[in-house]
Formats: structure tokens, C-alpha cells, sequence
């Protein structure tokens, strides 16, 4: 085993204020459609008729300095303003590389050309197969595909459509929410720089499931000084993520169920059992976190496989609530400090 044993979150640590009662200057600053869950972006939204008034509060948006756009943002959903000068929380740390990513960012960012990257590290057998990357989907593209797969884009987050049954929808559906995604600028969202430069692209992948036909949790493997070879890291699962009893749950590297909420998913009453595989999942995300400071790896685990996800290198867009707060500062004091150069 090649991770160390996660460090003990301080259970008494006093938890920051928050305030809530910000100005209109502050809340009209801040994107009015910003989603508790970036889920919500998987629907197309209505167009609607926009006023002067609202048109203009857009534009007075669009125009801000990204570094004041960021301070509101972290303010509206954290609860205090950034220090972004100098950071000591983990959300701070992931604010400022928005404005400052690596230039790696772009290529391992992009779902579609990070796995390259993954199938050198890991193998290719631990990238799901791709089925289609058209460059326009057309009624021949949806026709040839099987009755089961996911429609995904590239260049944001939470573009996930899962089809069990080609026949219960329509390539009518499925090309107006792909059109939708490539509408979207998922740099004007949240400002994380490194996606203005992913040209969007809509792509099919293989449906995975286990053997009782679920969609596997999801595993997020926040991993802090992978540099080191012995990287702390810290294990988010997103179970039933596409039914109605989604939960989020919090583990160390020894399946300890911490009591820790990150963004708005809720605890499960009930630990998860330990997966038999936990060890390949560990030595997955080792491998792919070696050669940066700090990476959120996320992995699925069907049936004792491990199949690569995703990379994210600012997760939450450095807006991501913790309960308790107290974990945005022990977080922060794992992020490295060359995280941030």
C-alpha cells in the first residue's frame, strides 16, 4: 500500500461564522442559474424572455474582474470572502488555481483526451469504451448506437445522460440536451480558466453496470501530495447518483465513515461495506495522482474492476461547502504549497 493513513480531522474545532445576509450588489454579482448541484445542468433549460433590467445585470457580470467575481461567488455559497492573497483553506487553494491553473490542466481536464493519460498510467483496460465522437450527431450516429449507453460532453461537469433503453427516448431528446451543453461556456460559471481553452465535443461511452444491473458508485479519491509517493487521501462515494435516494459518504484509506458532508449531499444512516477491491482502487488513484500536488480521481469499481472517470483539479470551483467548516481548513493544510505557485 503505497497511501498513508488520513490525518484526524479536529471534531472541535470551531466553526467560522457564517454570514448570510449579503448585499444586492453582492448576490446580483454572482450567476443567478448557479446550481446547488451541478446535476442541475443536465436538463435544457427554457428559453426565456429577459428583460432590459436583467440584460444589463448580465453584461455588469460578464464584465467583472475575475478575482472579484470569485470573492462574491465564495462569499454567496461559503459564507465569508477568500483570502485569495494568501490562501489557507482548501477552497481558497482551488480558487486561486482557477485564475492560475497549470498548463496540464486543458489535456487532463478535457474527458475526452485525458484518456490517453490514463490508459499509459493504468492500462486501457481501465478506460470505459468509447462508442461514438461524432463531429455532429446526426440520426445515423444515434442509430447506430446500442440500446445502452451514456451521452457525455467534454468540457464541463455533470454533462451525463444515461440511456438503459434507446427505444424510451428519442434522437430529437438527446440532440436538443446535446445541443444545450455545447451552448454552454462553463468558463462563465465559476471562472476556472483551464476550460475556456476544451473545445466542446459530445461523445457516447459504454453503460456500466454491475452484475445486478446498478450503475456503480461513484468513487472521488481526493488525493493530497501525490508528488510524495504516499499521498494522503480521502474517499467521497456517490451512491444511487441518478435515482432519488442519491447520498454522499466520507471514508479514509481505512474505510473509517467519517462525519463529514462535502457539497449537499446528505450521510448515509449506514456505512457502505468495504469494497473487496479497495486496494486496487487505492493503488488506481496513487498512480494517477503521482505527479501532482493535489487531484480529486474519480473511479468506478463494478464487480471487482476499477474503470477510470474522471480528473479534477478544481473541484466545487473552489466554492465547496464542507460540514463541518472546520475540514476546508484541515484540507487546506494538506493542499501543498507548491499547489499554489
Amino acid at each position: 500500500m503505497t497511501t498513508t493513513k488520513s490525518v484526524q480531522f479536529s471534531r472541535d474545532a470551531d466553526v467560522s461564522t457564517l454570514r448570510r445576509s449579503e448585499t444586492d450588489t453582492a448576490e446580483d454579482a454572482v450567476p443567478d442559474d448557479w446550481p446547488l448541484s451541478r446535476d442541475a445542468m443536465r436538463q435544457p433549460q427554457p428559453k426565456r424572455r429577459e428583460s432590459s433590467v436583467r440584460r444589463l445585470k448580465e453584461a455588469a457580470k460578464s464584465m467583472l474582474p475575475a478575482p472579484l467575481f470569485l470573492s462574491l461567488l465564495h462569499h454567496k455559497e461559503i459564507g465569508r470572502y477568500p483570502n485569495l492573497l494568501r490562501p489557507t483553506t482548501f477552497n481558497e487553494k482551488i480558487l486561486q488555481k482557477n485564475l492560475r491553473p497549470d498548463p496540464w490542466f486543458v489535456k487532463l481536464t478535457d474527458k475526452l483526451t485525458v484518456r490517453e493519460y490514463v490508459a499509459k498510467k493504468l492500462g486501457e483496460e481501465h478506460v470505459i469504451p468509447l462508442l461514438s465522437v461524432p463531429d455532429v450527431f446526426t440520426r445515423e450516429v444515434f442509430n447506430a448506437l446500442p440500446d445502452a449507453f451514456v451521452m457525455k460532453a467534454n468540457h464541463g461537469s455533470s454533462y451525463v445522460e444515461v440511456v438503459r433503453n434507446k427505444s424510451a427516448t428519442s434522437f430529437e431528446e438527446l440532440r436538443d440536451l446535446a445541443d444545450y451543453w455545447l451552448s454552454l461556456d462553463f468558463y462563465k460559471i465559476a471562472r476556472e480558466r483551464h476550460y475556456r481553452k476544451i473545445k466542446p465535443r459530445i461523445f457516447f461511452e459504454q453503460l456500466l453496470l454491475d452484475s445486478s444491473g446498478k450503475i456503480p458508485a461513484d468513487y472521488k479519491l481526493h488525493c493530497f501530495g501525490g508528488r510524495s509517493g504516499r499521498p494522503i487521501i480521502y474517499i467521497l462515494v456517490i451512491s444511487d447518483r441518478f435515482g432519488g435516494n442519491t447520498r454522499g459518504d466520507v471514508y479514509d484509506v481505512d474505510w473509517n465513515h467519517l462525519d463529514v458532508a462535502i457539497g449537499y449531499y446528505k450521510r448515509s444512516p449506514i456505512p457502505a461495506p468495504q469494497p473487496e477491491n479497495l486496494d486496487a482502487i487505492l493503488r488506481a488513484a496513487t498512480r494517477l495522482c503521482e505527479d501532482f500536488d493535489y487531484v480529486r480521481v474519480d473511479l468506478y469499481a463494478p464487480d471487482n474492476l476499477v474503470y477510470f472517470g474522471e480528473l479534477t483539479f478544481t473541484p466545487g470551483a473552489g466554492v465547496l461547502p464542507f460540514t463541518p467548516d472546520s475540514v476546508d481548513y484541515e484540507w487546506g493544510k494538506l493542499v501543498p504549497e507548491t499547489f499554489c505557485r
